[in-house]
């Protein structure tokens, strides 16, 4: 009796089952592409919205869990009222539990974030890896809970990321529509943390696809209004930040005030982002020199972070409250500059420790104390000419954020959706303006194309820069059967001379090659064993190469202008 009982139980979950597979099988191979793309980047809208809003409460969760309070709103002050070996112990904690996390279940023992976003859309044609997705995304709501000093939307944009891939893999589509869902993801992730749909959708096109074409703009804006769906659905169409009323540009002249606030704001920005390398290579170099395991390493920035955060709790978090305050003008002048230095070496321990997180949070921060910390100045010079200091704050968080994140177009739209302030548009984009001018030119455009930069990949330089690293050399090699019995020959002298390449390189190291012998082709190895003599596989030509790396151009240039 009991056996007819199951399978009637079971009958309706196994018609359910079967109907889905039945019609995402339809779905993904019967729809036309462009409903597909577009339903795709609805759904994928929604999902990274979800996945941001899921963050943002975990967060709150594990707060709890680690320091017995749900509440946010008051974190600093729970953090204060904290007997002192807690606030050491705690971010301690916090870092081994990172460092066992990112050691056994990433290739590099580092959280992910918005970097990684951007090198994969250019060279890995959006594939994300996502068991480290997930670890980094766990890595770093835990690092945000436990007192880091980082911020929560890199991780949420790499999570979403991993979400778009994983889909994506499912439909199986092209790279171009990839990448584009990428995009997709990015933006209903942005728009649901920030309740910025604007400044979502300008975000994917400016920071992560690097284009603005009109073939992925419009699934990206949509996408990002689903993820602003999402968000307002959840706790209401409200700012993140409430400015005092009296936040108005004095008069038109004080604009060069902003100018020079926002050739502070970049030099700041700069520190900001030097501070962060400067502690990543000293923690490398303390490895080497001490033998320190990776996965102790972020263990080791907890006990610093707690150290600082023994006296001064401002600096552990996310720092929204802190952002709030200088924006209200809570913040006297000296507490705000000693905030700014004490929150520029927090977020350097926490990165260059690797405990995970990104740096939007803690630029919007620095950001919003330089900009009030100079309209205390500013103001008390030429009390006549100045408008209320918390409109410098404004502009500064705008400057900083800009030149971190290299996005002045997103970046100023995300202040302005912040705070619903859109009376100081003039203010903050003249202080962004000059602040990119600045930090441009001093770092490789942004902290995310320099932490690319210093791992090899030359992307700040534009796409033929990097497409190179995307064409291998196996795609257009010349077997040796089918090549001349002289090319052979020749071939097998050079390979004597040394002059050859393994089987599994790219282009971009075969081409400064060619520029410094005088031969049309180069010989291609298989992949050499242990004290065994290279054996030539074939030739790359010079011509073919170039016919490649010009097919590659023109198609990326096709997707960037369609």
């Amino acid at each position: 009796m009991a056996e007819p009982l199951k399978q009637l139980l079971l009958k309706p979950v196994l018609w359910i089952s079967t109907s889905f597979r039945k019609d995402f099988k339809i779905f993904a191979t019967g729809l036309p592409n462009q409903l597909k793309f577009w339903v795709l980047a609805i759904l994928i809208g929604t999902i990274s919205g979800l996945a941001a809003i899921g963050f943002k409460q975990g967060i709150q969760i594990f707060q709890g869990l680690f320091y017995g309070s749900y509440k946010t709103t008051s974190f600093t002050e729970i953090v204060l009222n904290l007997n002192w070996y807690w606030k050491l112990l705690i971010p301690m904690t916090g870092g081994l539990i990172v460092g066992l996390l990112l050691h056994y279940f990433t290739d590099d023992g580092r959280a992910k974030s918005v970097a990684d976003v951007i090198q994969n859309a250019a060279v890995n044609n959006g594939e994300i890896d996502k068991r480290g997705g997930i670890a980094s995304a766990l890595a770093s709501l835990i690092t945000l809970s436990s007192g880091g000093s980082s911020g929560r939307e890199g991780p949420v944009v790499h999570f979403a990321a991993v979400i778009s891939g994983w889909i994506c893999e499912r439909v199986r589509v092209d790279a171009v529509t990839t990448r584009d869902l990428l995009g997709c993801a990015v933006a209903g992730a942005v728009s649901a943390s920030f309740n910025a749909p604007i400044a979502g959708a300008l975000f994917a096109s400016e920071v992560i696809l690097r284009h603005f074409a009109i073939h992925s703009f419009a699934p990206i804006v949509i996408a990002s209004v689903a993820g602003t769906v999402v968000n307002r659905l959840t706790f209401g169409d409200v700012t993140e930040f409430i400015l005092p009323t009296e936040n108005t540009l004095g008069f038109y002249s004080e604009l060069p005030a902003f100018i020079l606030l926002g050739l502070c704001s970049g030099l700041v920005a700069v520190i900001l982002m030097k501070s962060i390398f400067w502690a990543d290579d000293i923690g490398n170099a303390l490895q080497d020199l001490t033998g320190l395991k990776r996965w102790a390493r972020p263990a080791l920035a907890g006990i610093l972070l707690g150290c600082l955060a023994i006296w001064f709790p401002h600096i552990v978090g996310v720092g929204y409250e802190t952002i709030s305050e200088a924006l209200t003008g809570q913040i006297l002048l000296r507490e705000a500059v000693i905030l700014v230095i004490l929150k520029v070496l927090a977020v350097s321990i926490t990165i260059g420790g690797r405990m995970g997180g990104g740096v939007f949070s803690p630029s919007l921060m620095i950001g919003a104390l330089t900009g009030l910390a100079f309209g205390w100045v500013a103001t008390s010079i030429l009390p006549t000419f100045s408008g209320a200091q918390t409109i410098y704050a404004l502009a500064g968080m705008g400057a900083v954020s800009a030149a971190v994140l290299g996005a002045p177009i997103s970046t100023t739209l995300i202040v302005f959706e912040l705070t619903g302030d859109w009376q100081t548009g003039l203010a903050v984009m003249v202080a962004v303006s000059f602040s990119i001018v600045i930090s441009s030119k001093l770092v490789y455009q942004s902290f995310f194309l320099t932490q690319i930069e210093r791992r090899g990949i030359h992307l700040a330089a534009g796409p033929q820069a990097v497409l190179l690293s995307t064409l291998k050399v196996l795609d257009f090699l010349i077997k040796t059967e089918s090549c001349k019995k002289t090319d052979i020959d020749l071939a097998q002298v050079m390979i004597r001379e040394g002059t050859y390449l393994p089987q599994d390189v790219t282009l971009d190291e075969a081409m400064p090659i060619f520029e410094k012998i005088n031969c049309p082709f180069i010989p291609i190895v298989e992949a050499k064993l242990f004290d065994e003599d290279p054996k030539l596989i074939g030739l790359i030509y010079y011509t073919d190469s170039l016919k490649e790396f010009n097919k590659a151009l023109s198609s990326r240039a096709e997707e960037e202008h369609s």
